[in-house]
């Protein structure tokens, strides 16, 4: 990702087609090694290519891929699992204050006793 990340800020600082050693001095600027095979594969991938029409291209890829939105519909529909889930967060809130209270107690003395 580094390098593709890499790439694309070289094409947006103007550079129309970045070779290696652009994607390099880049990753380098950051403290960043560079492994040659990665490096060598994606510019060989994206290599004459206009940027847009690959981000483009991704987008439609990543449309048809399921994210798995059915979770809320199975949780109870609007918010309600979401509630109920907030609610028993307060809930182990006050038992922690209660038990942390409680060792006060059961020790015998307190700090400014």
């Amino acid at each position: 990702m580094r390098y593709v990340a890499a790439y694309l800020l070289a094409v947006l600082g103007g550079n129309k087609n970045p070779s290696a050693s652009d994607i390099k001095d880049i990753l380098g600027s950051v403290a960043i090694d560079v492994d040659d095979e990665r490096l060598d594969r994606v510019i060989s991938e994206l290599s004459g290519k206009d940027v847009n029409e690959v981000i483009e291209a991704g987008k439609e890829k990543l449309a048809t891929i399921p994210t798995g939105g059915g979770a809320v519909a199975a949780s109870g529909g609007s918010g309600g699992g979401a509630a109920a889930a907030e609610e028993t967060k307060e809930e182990k809130k006050e038992e922690k204050k209660e038990d942390s209270e409680s060792s006060d107690e059961d020790m015998g003395f307190g700090l400014f006793d």
